[in-house]
């Protein structure tokens, strides 16, 4: 019995203690990629980002169009604080 705990503490400090380290990096580095149902979802949220982009855009020329004074009245003070911004105060 004395002479197999020795090669038992070797076998597991060289071989058992390096081959669990190295599955469990494995483990880690493939669950950490994108599924492809991630994927899929990140791209219809991109579409949509984009198209509510192009919404903002047009209602934003159709309001310049008929007002081009809207963003003023929009947000009172404006003016106040760009102007405070450009002084550096």
């Amino acid at each position: 019995m004395d002479d197999v705990t020795p090669f038992v503490a070797i076998v597991t400090l060289f071989i058992g203690l390096p081959w669990l380290v190295f599955h469990y990096i494995t483990k880690w580095k493939t669950s950490a990629t994108l599924t492809s149902g991630d994927e899929k979802l990140l791209d219809e949220l991109h579409e949509a980002a984009r198209k509510l982009d192009d919404r903002l855009c047009s209602i934003e020329r159709i309001m310049t169009a008929e007002n081009p004074n809207w963003r003023q009245q929009c947000m009172p003070g404006r003016e106040e604080r760009q102007r405070l911004l450009a002084d550096g105060e």
